[in-house]
């Protein structure tokens, strides 16, 4: 079974800037961490090589300094990264980054799931996922707290939902967006560090895909954002003390003076 992750590298999040021309996030030379959810997906896919065989693949989209989260997945027991880095990625919204990603997949070719962290810290879509598996027209299954089998091309999980979870089968290959309580990511050992550390990371350029130039990056993004700004701090609230009759006739005096 061959199993790709896709990962993402973002911001720490005390150290957000973000670009005042393209309002977009500034990621060189700002410290950089594996999106969190994501590394419940690289733990999966490892977890799936060491149970049915195979190789797991990490890849992701990004900056030069990105193939230092490749290295870590491959450190946590992944067996290959490939960089997708190009400038004419940059400034890509979650269609233009789905596709891209999609024709990195078809690069691979030699697939059975794909595994995404259900949503990205910086971002909060949880679009991307989903836009891969649209792109490459295979079935998806979104939020999955467990892979309870995989067996003659079908893989059975279980789906969080907000009121419990469902048990959804799906043939492969397939895209599943996993969650937190799918499991514990491991701590890379020693020998996992070391293969790291030695590892090469081929980076792929628009040229190297089978791409539509006008898809990508800034051009290919139908959404963009118009305007990032500070909030103006809330102004303090107001604190009634005394007995709650006497609170109750000054909150009630003071929502009518508001409604006047």
């Amino acid at each position: 079974m061959n199993i790709i992750v896709s990962i993402k590298q973002v911001p720490d999040t005390t150290q957000v800037r973000i670009d005042p021309e393209t309002n977009t996030l500034i990621r060189e030379g700002v410290e950089s961490i594996i999106n969190p959810f994501d590394m419940y997906a690289i733990e999966e896919g490892v977890r799936l090589k060491e149970k049915h065989g195979g190789k797991t693949i990490a890849i992701t989209m990004g900056p030069p300094q990105a193939e230092a989260a490749l290295k870590e997945a491959i450190s946590m027991g992944c067996d290959e990264g490939y960089l997708i880095s190009d400038r004419a990625f940059a400034g890509s919204d979650t269609l233009a980054t789905g596709y891209t990603l999609a024709m990195a997949v078809k690069k691979i070719k030699d697939f059975d799931i794909i595994l995404c962290g259900k949503q990205a810290s910086d971002g909060d879509t949880a679009q991307v996922g989903p836009g891969i598996a649209t792109q490459l027209d295979i079935p998806q299954v979104t939020y999955v707290k467990k892979i309870e089998d995989i067996k003659d091309k079908v893989a059975t999980v279980e789906r969080m939902t907000e009121e419990g979870f469902e048990i959804v089968k799906t043939s492969l290959p397939c895209l599943l967006t996993v969650v937190k309580e799918i499991n514990e990511p491991r701590i890379p050992s020693l020998k996992g560090r070391m293969k790291a550390k030695k590892a090469i990371i081929p980076t792929w350029k628009a040229i190297d895909l089978d791409v539509d130039e006008v898809r990508l990056g800034l051009t290919g993004s139908p959404t963009w954002v118009s305007k990032i700004f500070t909030p103006p701090p809330r102004p303090k609230g107001k604190i009634f003390e005394g007995e709650p009759e006497d609170t109750t006739t000054q909150l009630t005096d003071l929502l009518k003076d508001r409604l006047v």
